[in-house]
């Protein structure tokens, strides 16, 4: 009988395969399911509109909830403006870092779409409780005046309060860990790679993703952001929550189109396996150690499935090509390892390689996120003693401030996808226009030069008369320059990251790949706060006023501190230079068919590479 196909059903069905319910009954009808999962061929961009469209909602709701956090706690949750700052930064660290674990059990144990589903309802659970917190009397403490908020005098939040809190934070720290890094390659994984057209097609794919994540952080620190400021907080965290469930039906709407790539374990065994190998291995002598070709036919090179990539032996890091010599007693007789701890395929060895090369790089990105971070933080704390007033009854939200990078990036995006990249491609002759390092070596520049115009700008913001309040009559779109530098700077770097990280992690290692892009900004976030106590530390010696005034920004010297963060960029540049020239591309070449490990030899002109033993050297 043939299984339904419902948005329902489907629900159901993946909702029984959650850890702590019982698995379904019927068999043969999960099995059946599995079949039909397997042989569906990639729809591309036809599973876009429900991907792209879940996300962008998603990724509204989530910025939504966190960008005023700090606000809310502090000005309606009553707590200290200390405790409130600390509590963002606690729960941004989490944020950020959270991911990494959610890249984990998705490639190793629960596939990319299993991870959406099960976090995107725990990061709606969080989301709800957020919203009852703010809106259940019983749930937040007593409303506090003005006076008293500045006094300190407010009657703070009761234990439970707290708990109910902290719960609804760490739910959506969970969710945000499993959406985040699983929804680009899953995405990814829509596309037949086999395909020229579909291999342009994910280039293209990466590009709309951003954007549109873009898109969605503009919304949220706008809209929803003047909804919670000077709306109301219960609404401003109940839209973000509705959205949040139009995503996950959404998503649920395009589940018959959707391929289903299978985690493959632990995504760290066979890295780790390498290294033992290698070194047990280590006085071994390397075949053909000058004819990487003919090394290839000699080691252990076991056939791989259909449709995947096949990486091809390099000579960078040779050293660990050992782990795949073959001695007496590596090998069953029917060509498996008899311990893989001892014995290595080269895929492995590559996928260990891949990961070496991507590391310097991955440095550079941090740094590139440290003078970002810096330049988006203080424009912001610029802005909030500027004059943000559009009329005589609209006033900006100060958190609204950064949607003016995040429009740029949102219209820059589409003109550099659909005019910019044609030009480019008929120039030089390659697919994108220019490659993945050379657009984040682009957007290096592009922020080192944002940088220099936040300078300029800061020193004739700094020249003008401040009021008696200590703010600056000036318009805080005199800021526009160096946000929207900033943003087409994103829109270079961020994606070339993504598209880097997504295309040169091992296949296996994909929602890795991008969890490592969130925790690079983490890193760099801390990074940030360390630079600024340094720079606080050094100008503020000998009774000097220090550059970064803590009680009002435009006191200080923020032009000389945005110098230093250029000349940063500038040495991160320099350093990028010389990653990029040392970098090597994976290799690889696509299987079209499946072998048996006989007509995989055969085809290889190396009948007996799964059986001939070499010689330890001393």
């Amino acid at each position: 009988m043939r299984r339904r196909n419902s948005v329902f059903t489907t629900l159901v069905y993946y909702l029984k395969c959650l850890p702590f319910m019982e698995k379904p009954i019927l068999r043969d009808e999960e099995d059946e399911n599995q079949l039909q999962l397997r042989e569906r061929k990639p729809r591309g961009w036809k599973t876009m509109p429900y991907i792209l469209a879940n996300e962008t909602a998603a990724k509204i709701a989530i910025y939504g909830l966190t960008a005023n956090l700090t606000v809310y706690l502090y000005e309606h949750f009553n707590m200290s403006l200390i405790s409130a700052t600390n509590v963002g930064n606690i729960f941004s660290g989490f944020f950020n870092f959270s991911p990494l674990v959610g890249a984990f059990f998705s490639d190793s144990y629960l596939g990319h779409f299993r991870t959406i589903i099960y976090t995107s309802f725990v990061n709606l659970l969080g989301m709800i409780l957020l919203t009852l917190s703010a809106s259940v009397p019983g749930l937040k403490p007593p409303t506090c005046s003005t006076v008293d908020l500045n006094l300190g005098t407010c009657v703070g939040a009761s234990t439970f309060q707290h708990a109910v809190l902290y719960i609804s934070l760490a739910l959506l720290v969970v969710g945000y860990g499993g959406i985040v890094p699983s929804s680009v390659p899953f995405g990814a994984d829509q596309f037949d790679r086999t395909k020229e057209q579909h291999k342009k097609d994910i280039k293209r794919y990466y590009n709309w993703y951003y954007a549109l994540t873009a898109a969605a952080i503009f919304i949220a620190y706008t809209v929803i952001v003047y909804i919670q400021s000077e709306v109301s907080w219960p609404i401003g965290f109940g839209i973000p929550a509705g959205l949040m469930l139009i995503s996950i039906i959404v998503f649920f709407l395009g589940t018959k189109y959707y391929i289903h790539v299978d985690p493959k374990g632990s995504v760290f065994t066979s890295i780790a396996q390498v290294l033992v190998a290698s070194i047990l291995k280590r006085n071994l002598r390397l075949p053909y150690s000058d004819d990487v070709d003919k090394q290839e036919k000699e080691l252990y090179d076991p056939p791989i499935s259909a449709g995947k990539y096949k990486l091809r032996l390099t000579k960078q890091f040779k050293f660990f090509n050992k782990a795949a010599v073959i001695i007496d007693g590596d090998i069953n007789q029917n060509g498996s390892p008899k311990n893989m701890w001892a014995l290595c395929s080269i895929q492995s060895i590559e996928e260990l390689k891949c990961l070496i090369r991507i590391i310097p790089v991955w440095f550079s990105g941090i740094i590139y996120f440290v003078v970002v971070t810096q330049l988006f933080n203080f424009s912001y704390l610029q802005g909030i003693s500027m004059y943000h007033k559009l009329g005589p009854h609209f006033t900006m939200p100060p958190a609204s401030i950064y949607a003016i990078c995040y429009l740029a990036l949102t219209l820059f995006i589409p003109l550099y996808d659909t005019i910019l990249i044609p030009l480019a491609s008929k120039i030089t002759n390659i697919e994108g226009g220019i490659t993945v390092l050379q657009r984040q070596g682009i957007g290096i520049v592009t922020v080192i030069i944002a940088n220099v115009v936040g300078a300029v700008v800061a020193k004739k913001v700094q020249d003008f008369p401040l009021s008696d309040d200590g703010t600056s009559s000036l318009s805080v779109f005199w800021l526009t320059p160096q946000l929207v530098l900033l943003g087409v700077s994103q829109a270079f770097s961020d994606v070339g990251q993504i598209e880097l990280y997504n295309t040169q992690f091992p296949e296996h290692m994909s929602a890795l790949a991008t969890a490592v892009f969130y925790a690079s900004m983490a890193v760099a976030n801390y990074l940030c706060t360390l630079m600024d106590n340094i720079v606080n530390s050094v100008t503020s010696k000998n009774g000097k006023q220090t550059w970064l005034n803590d009680n009002n920004i435009l006191l200080g010297r923020l032009d000389l501190f945005y110098y230093v963060v250029a000349i940063l960029g500038v040495f991160n540049f320099i350093y990028f230079l010389i990653c990029a020239y040392f970098y090597r591309y994976k290799d690889m070449k696509i299987i079209h068919t499946e072998f048996s490990d006989s007509e995989y030899n055969e085809i290889n002109g190396s009948a007996t590479q799964l059986t001939r033993p070499l010689e330890a050297h001393p």
